[in-house]
């Protein structure tokens, strides 16, 4: 593992112990194949009072794509979209030219103790797609193809590997597999290279990639063409991200577009409420001050 990038979240805590890693962008990388965030939220024990809603807000020119290992949330968007997100479901949303979306705690969750984990990341689409339609996808847990490699159940959530092809689209060459090694403690995989770009994190516990420690809540970028062996002596919950790079993305708040102008029009257009609303949503998220 001597040499390769290694790349640290940094941490931001939403209120009540609710803590978000942020590892993608950072300074040293913008991106890993298509994706260009990467968020780690909880988990987090939510206590009856505890607000966790996100108001509706707006994005352009991305896909996001939100997986849980604990709780739910309701998804509402401005195509009229409602969807309750369980753990093991794939939800991604394209937001083409433009798009708003809410996350809930779902009614029957709202004063009630449960626990909160999971990831959003956002994919950069191809630049002839920035303009496309906004949609959504929502592919429930039971139809993720999923095999057990070596005592480590693995899950396609996009993309191949392993023989095996998620029914999720995407608009370029992604890959994001779920790897739990929950099964055998000190299981140990061979780590797919069936990406152009590739880095893994591990959500929970410290694991060795070839031998050599790689950190919790750290992601490695591998070597293109290279299949290290992942082992994990606690036992963890890992994911392989990757892809093909899509070239240099400009963000902005939720914003983002290989042409800034873009991003200003969607500053523009969301600081005057232009953007299609989320039916029965009447909050939203003020566009923050605007850097020179």
């Amino acid at each position: 593992m001597a040499g390769l990038q290694t790349l640290r979240p940094h941490e931001k805590d939403l209120g009540g112990g609710f803590i978000v890693r942020r590892t993608l962008p950072s300074a040293q990388r913008a991106s890993v194949g298509p994706f260009v965030f990467f968020d780690h939220f909880g988990p987090i024990t939510v206590r009856p009072g505890d607000n966790v809603d996100v108001r509706p807000h707006p994005h352009i020119g991305l896909a996001t794509v939100t997986y849980l290992f604990e709780g739910a949330m309701m998804h509402r968007d401005s195509t009229g979209v409602v969807q309750r997100i369980e753990p093991g479901a794939v939800n991604l949303m394209t937001a083409g030219r433009g798009i708003v979306h809410s996350e809930r705690t779902p009614k029957d969750l709202l004063g009630v103790e449960h626990r909160s984990h999971g990831l959003q990341l956002w994919l950069a689409v191809p630049a002839e797609h920035e303009l496309d339609a906004p949609g959504f996808q929502h592919v429930p847990g039971a139809q993720i193809p999923a095999c057990e490699v070596d005592g480590v159940l693995v899950r396609v959530l996009i993309g191949s590997a392993h023989g095996l092809t998620s029914p999720v689209h995407t608009l370029s060459p992604t890959l994001y597999l779920d790897l739990n090694f929950a099964l055998a403690s000190g299981a140990s995989l061979a780590l797919s290279a069936a990406a152009e770009e590739r880095a893994l994190y591990s959500t929970d516990h410290d694991v060795e990639l070839d031998g050599e420690l790689v950190p919790a809540c750290t992601m490695v970028v591998l070597e293109p063409g290279a299949e290290p062996v992942l082992r994990a002596p606690r036992g963890a919950r890992a994911v392989l991200i990757g892809g093909t790079p899509l070239g240099h993305r400009f963000m902005v708040w939720n914003f983002v577009s290989s042409r800034m102008d873009r991003i200003r029009q969607a500053q523009d257009d969301w600081e005057a409420q232009r953007f299609e609303r989320v039916p029965g949503e009447t909050e939203f998220i003020p566009l923050p001050p605007r850097r020179p």
